[in-house]
């Protein structure tokens, strides 16, 4: 078996200078709030707010101007949302390391979301008035981020609507050190079908979903039922195959074997293809199907281009400060487009006033986002993170040495180490993923 970085021609860059570490990723972090963005115009385009009291959100009173800004934007919260989920086991692989041990890494991971989640969750309770609340069943799942495992509305969509994704987003990281060692042993030949597979598999959820699972009663807000929906979308299970299919990638990427060819551009237009195609494939596919290989090209291609030093306006400063605060600006969009449009009342807007209002959702999210990043999250990632044993007491973090035969000494049980994840000083910046 040939490893990613055996894989690669000895002047490839994708390692840092002097080092066995791979390189930053800043264009990828500039990508992921253009990824929220198209999130927020999913959000600010809807007809019903998804929390009570369910006032309408689309501010335009014109009839024509209204349909065609929720025609327009009506998949690209679906879109956004499975690039979060490829970037994810993209920047986890790609900064994979061996050394580290389960619970450091577990530790990590779950500070970079639940401090924010909480915040957030308890900022719906207080301006909704409890409205999004009826018993104990429903606020503590979505609170442990287990909801979307329960196929009732009522739980899965609970407190905070955008928090769901939270739900996958932990499974993927609980199982990351379960699921990088056998893709780690995949040879270089077969990184290609193995990515293939992951999409197939995403063909097979929606399939299930249409023909196993009940279509009735139907939804209220989409063409199928909620259990379609539910399984097909907010099934935390159904969306690892997207995770997965970003960590593979990721060593496609760092074997050096992405094709040139397949460059930022083109994968752009591809994008703008799989986005067209959400209009004409059936209702499910648009969740993840049609636009997924767009997607995964995008994102490879990004680290690719990176990875060679070659600079892109979204690695400049301000796009990467953008892409920064994109976790915050997207989990904070249940209360400042939901919340904002009751303020507003329930009535449409004329077109000069309903692009201010938009303007408005934009300008309030981002800053929410912002205090979200600078006084919650960092905070919490320098607070917590990290164990505070002192280093000398702290059991070695490295993958035990073979010892010799002759040497003598009493047996001991290594501490779990995690196959292929950096330590917090080592990690590269790539992994402040979008969560």
């Amino acid at each position: 078996m040939a490893s990613a970085s055996a894989s690669a021609p000895p002047d490839d860059s994708r390692t840092r200078a002097g080092s066995s570490r791979p390189a930053k990723l800043p264009s990828l972090t500039g990508l992921r709030f253009f990824a929220a963005l198209l999130v927020f115009f999913f959000h600010s385009s809807l007809a019903d707010s998804p929390i009570p009291p369910n006032a309408p959100i689309n501010p335009f009173a014109n009839d024509t101007l209204a349909h065609l800004y929720e025609k327009t934007f009506v998949s690209t919260g679906y879109m956004g949302v499975s690039f979060f989920f490829v970037l994810s086991g993209f920047v986890l692989a790609w900064s994979s390391r061996p050394g580290e041990r389960l619970t450091s890494f577990w530790r990590r991971r779950v500070t970079k979301i639940f401090p924010n989640h909480l915040v957030v969750s308890a900022a719906v309770v207080v301006l909704f008035a409890g409205a999004t609340l009826t018993g104990v069943s429903q606020w503590l799942p979505n609170l442990l981020l287990i909801h979307t495992f329960f196929p009732q509305p009522l739980v899965n969509l609970s407190l905070n609507p955008p928090s769901w994704s939270l739900g996958s987003e932990l499974l993927f990281y609980l199982l990351f050190p379960l699921l990088i060692v056998p893709i780690r042993k995949i040879r270089g030949a077969a990184l290609w079908f193995w990515a293939a597979v992951m999409v197939a598999g995403t063909v097979a959820v929606q399939l299930v979903s249409t023909h196993l699972v009940p279509a009735t009663p139907k939804s209220a807000i989409t063409p199928i039922s909620d259990m379609q929906f539910w399984f097909g979308y907010l099934f935390p299970p159904g969306r690892l195959f997207e995770f997965v299919l970003g960590a593979i990638l990721a060593r496609i990427v760092l074997a050096g074997r992405w094709p040139r060819r397949f460059g930022i551009v083109p994968s752009l237009v591809l994008v703008a293809a799989g986005y067209a195609a959400t209009f004409w494939v059936p209702f499910q596919y648009t969740f993840v199907t049609a636009t997924l290989v767009p997607i995964g090209m995008l994102i490879a291609a990004v680290a690719d281009s990176d990875a060679r030093s070659r600079s892109t306006w979204l690695s400049k400063r301000p796009v990467v400060w953008l892409g920064e605060v994109s976790f915050g600006f997207y989990l904070v969009q249940g209360v400042t487009i939901f919340y904002l449009r009751t303020l507003l009342g329930d009535e449409p807007f004329g077109t000069p006033v309903a692009l201010l209002v938009i303007a408005l959702f934009f300008a309030v999210s981002l800053l929410a986002g912002w205090l979200l990043y600078q006084y919650v999250e960092m905070p919490a990632m320098r607070r917590f993170s990290r164990s505070r044993k002192p280093a000398a007491t702290a059991p070695a973090v490295s993958l035990p040495a073979r010892r010799p035969a002759t040497n003598p000494g009493p047996a001991t049980t290594p501490a779990p180490v995690l196959d292929a994840v950096p330590s917090p000083a080592a990690a590269p910046a790539a992994e402040k993923e979008l969560t």
